[in-house]
C-alpha cells in the first residue's frame, strides 16, 4: 500500500539556499519511507525532510511504500535513477535486519546505496500487559523460567530488528517464548494492551506513550546505560544479559551511483538540520537517540551499517536463526 504526504515549503522560505545549490534539486524529491506512516522511522523521516525542504528550497515527497518488513520500499529505491530525486529513508529492518534473516533479498545494502547521513537510534525495549505482574527485566526471566513456550511475546513482525532481539533475549537467558509477529508496532498495540498477547518486543518510541499512560509499561531497554526518558527502568546488561544492546535507526540514503555532487547537497541539508537544537530536542522527546556527529555523514553512516550487519550476523548465528 502506497500513501503520500507531500512536505511543501516555498523556495522563497529559504532563500539563501537555492543560489549556492545551482540546479540541483529543480523539482520535487521523493523520500521513500518502507514502513506504514506514523511509525517511528516515518516519524524521524518528517521530522528532517521538514527543515531539509526548507534549505533545498523545493518539496520533500514522503512516500510510505511497506512491504517484506520494509524491504519492497528499500529495493524501489536500490533500482531507482540515481539522480538524487528518490531516496530513502532506511532502518534496521530492511538495511540490517532482513539482509540476514531473508533469503534472496532483492538488494545488497553496500552494493546498491549510497549513505547520506544517520538520524536517530531508535533503542529496543521490552514491554508487559495486563496479564504480567513483572516491572523488570530480571522478574519477566524469571516467569518465562517458570512457564517455558507459554508466554507470547509481540514483535513489529518476522524478520524485524525487535523479532531478533526477541530470539537474542531467549538465547541469552536461556528462555523460550510464542513469538507472535505483527504488521509493525502500532499494529500490536491493541493486543498488547487487552492482555492478548503478554509482552511486546519494540522500538522505544512505539512503546514510550503506553508506559507514561499506565497501559503496557517497560521493563527494560537495550542500551549501554539508562535512558534518561527512563532513569527507573533497567537495561537489558543489568537484567544479567552482558554485552546486549539492540534497536532500530533511522538515516536517508541515495541509490548508488547519485552523483556526488548531489550527495554532498543532500548531506549539507541534513547536516545543516541536525545541527539545529530544536530538531535534536525533537528527536529526542519521541524517544530516539540523536546520531552523534561522526555519524551523520556519508562515511559514518556507511561505518555505523557496515558494523550493525556484522552484529546483526553474529547475532543470528548466536540465536540459531537461518534465512528464510
Amino acid at each position: 500500500m502506497t500513501s503520500r504526504r507531500a512536505i511543501l515549503v516555498a523556495a522563497a522560505s529559504a532563500p539563501f539556499a537555492r543560489p549556492a545549490l545551482a540546479a540541483y534539486p529543480d523539482r520535487p524529491i521523493r523520500v521513500i519511507v518502507p514502513f506504514a506512516a506514523g511509525g517511528n522511522t516515518d516519524i524521524l523521516a518528517r521530522i528532517v525532510a521538514t527543515r531539509m525542504a526548507e534549505r533545498l528550497g523545493r518539496p520533500m515527497v514522503i512516500e510510505n511504500r511497506t512491504g517484506a518488513g520494509g524491504s519492497v520500499g528499500a529495493e524501489a529505491v536500490a533500482k531507482a535513477t540515481p539522480d538524487g530525486y528518490t531516496l530513502l529513508f532506511g532502518a534496521g529492518g530492511p538495511l540490517t535486519a532482513n539482509p540476514v534473516l531473508q533469503a534472496n533479498i532483492p538488494y545488497d545494502v553496500a552494493r546498491d546505496f549510497r549513505p547520506i547521513g544517520l538520524v536517530g537510534i531508535l533503542p529496543m525495549i521490552c514491554q508487559v500487559g495486563p496479564r504480567i505482574e513483572a516491572r523488570t527485566l530480571t522478574d519477566f526471566i524469571a516467569i518465562l523460567r517458570q512457564r517455558p513456550n507459554q508466554v507470547t511475546i509481540a514483535t513489529p513482525g518476522a524478520g524485524s530488528a525487535a523479532h531478533l532481539a526477541l530470539e537474542l533475549l531467549m538465547a541469552g537467558a536461556d528462555v523460550r517464548a510464542v513469538h507472535v509477529p505483527y504488521r509493525g508496532g502500532s499494529a500490536m498495540v491493541p493486543d498488547l494492551i487487552s492482555g492478548t498477547v503478554d509482552a511486546g518486543m519494540v522500538e522505544l518510541p512505539s512503546a514510550l506513550p503506553l508506559h507514561l499512560d499506565g497501559k503496557a509499561p517497560i521493563i527494560a531497554i537495550a542500551t549501554a546505560q539508562r535512558s534518561p526518558v527512563l532513569p527507573n527502568v533497567q537495561t537489558f546488561i543489568e537484567a544479567g544479559l552482558p554485552g546486549f544492546t539492540a534497536g532500530s535507526y533511522g538515516g536517508l540514503l541515495a541509490p548508488a551511483g547519485t552523483p556526488a555532487d548531489v550527495v554532498a547537497t543532500l548531506h549539507a541539508a541534513l547536516a545543516a538540520t541536525l545541527g539545529e537544537a530544536a530538531i535534536v530536542s525533537r528527536i529526542a522527546e519521541v524517544g530516539a537517540i540523536p546520531a552523534a556527529q561522526a555519524q551523520r555523514d556519508p562515511d559514518g553512516f556507511a561505518a555505523f551499517l557496515a558494523t550493525e550487519l556484522a552484529n546483526a550476523r553474529r547475532a543470528a548465528a548466536l540465536a540459531g536463526l537461518r534465512p528464510s
